[in-house]
């Protein structure tokens, strides 16, 4: 499966953005799929998954995952967004298993990234 993320950009804070993972060669119904972002100096960290992990702490409430599958997407909503949320944010997705974890060594693909920066 390759999966392809997109709709990253330069915010406000306070403002939206939605992140796109766009899935092709399987359907994304059969995946277990997660958000991780990674922002400099920093160790790649878990947002939210579609099924099982739920949210991190630092996102609950402005941060929404859905998934498509008559699209095969799966996406990111974010709202009030703020300058620590600026960060390379990456889809994932792990094989054997439907329920997502906030590690990010048990996903076996990943998309590309797409950059989210919130200016102050």
């Amino acid at each position: 499966v390759q999966l392809q993320a997109s709709g990253g950009g330069l915010v406000q804070a306070g403002g939206s953005l939605r992140l796109s993972c766009a899935a092709s060669g399987r359907s994304i119904s059969s995946y277990a799929v997660g958000w991780f972002r990674q922002a400099p100096g920093k160790e790649r960290e878990f947002v939210a998954g579609i099924s099982g992990s739920g949210y991190a702490d630092s996102v609950k409430g402005r941060f929404t995952i859905s998934r498509d599958n008559a699209k095969n997407t799966v996406y990111l909503q974010m709202n009030s967004l703020k300058p620590e949320d600026t960060a390379v944010y990456y889809c994932a997705s792990r094989l054997g298993s439907r329920f997502t974890t906030t590690s990010q060594y048990d996903y076996d693909y990943w998309g590309q990234g797409t950059q989210v920066t919130v200016s102050s």
